[in-house]
């Protein structure tokens, strides 16, 4: 039975895993576009950016520290716990993204919120309750 529970929680771990890379590349990519090209140019791709371009700017450094929160706390074991809240920022984001497409009728986006949110859910709640990552420890320092 123990080596069920084994071979069950390596699969989470690495479905989970392979979901938060995923969801960091995209984070990362989309958060450095936000972040860093210039507003005119942005502005063409994303219309938000031209009306609210410090908006679309915070924006971006938020997806870009949620895009590095879902890796590096884990991948470290230095404050895993910030793992699953960076998915539960970028579920946040994801909520306030299908409303701002609603309002703009802009409804061929919404699926794409709706699985980018629940698949940060899934590492949300995967990494709380399903397979978290424990801490590292580290050994006293000698003298």
């Amino acid at each position: 039975m123990e080596r069920k529970e084994k071979a069950q929680s390596t699969a989470w771990h690495v479905v989970l895993w392979v979901v938060q890379i995923a969801l960091a590349a995209l984070f990362l990519q989309a958060g450095y576009m936000k972040t860093f090209v210039p507003i005119a140019e942005l502005s063409q791709v994303i219309p938000l950016a031209g009306d609210l371009p410090l908006l679309t700017r915070f924006i971006g450094v938020v997806e870009l520290l949620d895009g590095l929160g879902l890796i590096l706390p884990a991948l470290l074991r230095v404050l895993p716990a910030l793992t699953a809240l960076a998915a539960w920022g970028i579920a946040t984001i994801m909520v306030l993204a299908l409303f701002y497409h609603l309002v703009r009728a802009e409804y061929a986006a919404i699926g794409t919120n709706v699985v980018l949110g629940l698949l940060a859910v899934l590492v949300a709640w995967g990494r709380t309750a399903k397979a978290p990552i424990t801490r590292r420890v580290s050994e006293p320092v000698r003298t």
